[in-house]
């Protein structure tokens, strides 16, 4: 059963979720958030390394999965949100650990089933999706969400794939 750890990257607060998925069986193993405060940027994004690394050690995943950034309105924002995501991406990518992102709007569409679903939906479909007694926190539902997008998109792989887990795909021809 692969361990998948999915990650909500953030420069004030990351969020991540660990999960195990076998085929359509989820299994929550564990989510929490980094809260990384008010420290000079460049603590604040060697916390996120470290303790994505730490959170690799610990399970042991097998599959890795984050957001991928978006626009936001202040570019100084955006630019944060940025290194955030490569802290936690350098994490993986230097545990051997592929990295798979998915946008927003793909999170959402597989865990609820519409792209523009709030917070509040993501959070409730997470608590139900993995039988939780209560609603994670908001970064820590997200990043479950992430894992959940990322265990969806695999099983939707085999499923084409057949019987063999082979996937067949065809030669594109660039013209």
């Amino acid at each position: 059963m692969p361990i998948i750890l999915g990650v909500d990257p953030g420069s004030r607060i990351t969020g991540y979720g660990v999960i195990r998925a076998e085929g359509r069986t989820l299994e929550y193993l564990d989510s929490g958030c980094v809260r990384l405060g008010d420290k000079p940027l460049a603590e604040r994004l060697q916390t996120i390394f470290q303790s994505i690394a730490t959170l690799i050690g610990e399970y042991r995943p097998e599959e890795f999965a984050i957001e991928q950034v978006f626009m936001a309105r202040n570019p100084d924002s955006a630019l944060k949100l940025g290194q955030a995501r490569g802290a936690a991406i350098v994490s993986a990518a230097n545990s051997g650990l592929a990295v798979h992102e998915y946008s927003a709007r793909q999170v959402k569409q597989a865990v609820v089933g519409t792209g523009g679903a709030d917070k509040a939906q993501v959070q409730h479909m997470v608590q139900a999706l993995l039988s939780l007694s209560r609603k994670p926190q908001a970064d820590a539902a997200d990043a479950l969400a992430i894992a959940l997008c990322h265990a969806h998109m695999n099983q939707s792989v085999l499923r084409v794939a057949g019987p063999g887990g082979r996937v067949r795909s065809g030669r594109l021809r660039h013209t």
